[in-house]
């Protein structure tokens, strides 16, 4: 997932590491939609959406794995670290919106990112690891397919057959095999099969 990152970010702007992006801004704006799809509203009728807030959950990693990065450390190493990060990590055991609150309160109060704490928050979540995986490689095959079909030029068409991108996505999620050694490929030859040309 770390050179799938690293890979999506270099597509994005050559030298990414030296641009001095918020990632954790963009986590915690992150937190805030997650939040939205849980339902913290007290004063109305709602309904998590657990699909909804998992998709939120792969969107922050995106942020959260870009923000680990460092100039000069290579993705075997920083992958180690983020081991190390967890070993021995008992988890809070905390509900959805109280982990999504720790995770963004850490994400303003250090300016950084925390492994454990997002840990905290997929578990809560209820992703496994191998979930994880499969909805990033997903959305990250998504954020490639966007970028080649103009999404940073505006002519990407978002909305494909009645129903968004991302909706698509998870159907074709829904039938590939995690297994395949060309898993992200077949996702995207996936998306190129329905988008409209």
């Amino acid at each position: 997932m770390l050179d799938l990152q690293n890979r999506m970010n270099s597509k994005v702007h050559s030298d990414w590491m030296n641009q001095g992006n918020a990632w954790y801004r963009a986590v915690w704006i992150e937190c805030g939609e997650l939040m939205d799809h849980y339902g913290y509203k007290w004063w109305k009728k709602q309904q998590p959406d657990l699909a909804q807030v998992q998709l939120e959950v792969v969107d922050i990693w995106h942020f959260g794995m870009s923000a680990l990065f460092k100039k000069g450390v290579n993705i075997e190493t920083l992958a180690d670290d983020i081991l190390v990060s967890l070993e021995g990590h008992i988890g809070a055991g905390l509900g959805v919106l109280e982990a999504t609150e720790a995770l963004a309160e850490y994400c303003l109060r250090t300016k950084g990112f925390s492994v454990p704490l997002f840990w905290d928050l997929i578990t809560a979540a209820e992703l496994s690891f191998d979930d994880l995986y499969k909805q990033y490689v997903g959305k990250n095959v998504l954020n490639f397919f966007r970028q080649d079909h103009g999404y940073k030029d505006g002519s990407y068409i978002k909305i494909w057959l009645g129903q968004e991108d991302n909706v698509h996505l998870v159907d074709i999620l829904a039938s590939a095999d995690i297994q395949s050694l060309n898993f992200a490929d077949d996702v995207y030859q996936g998306l190129a099969a329905r988008y409209p040309v």
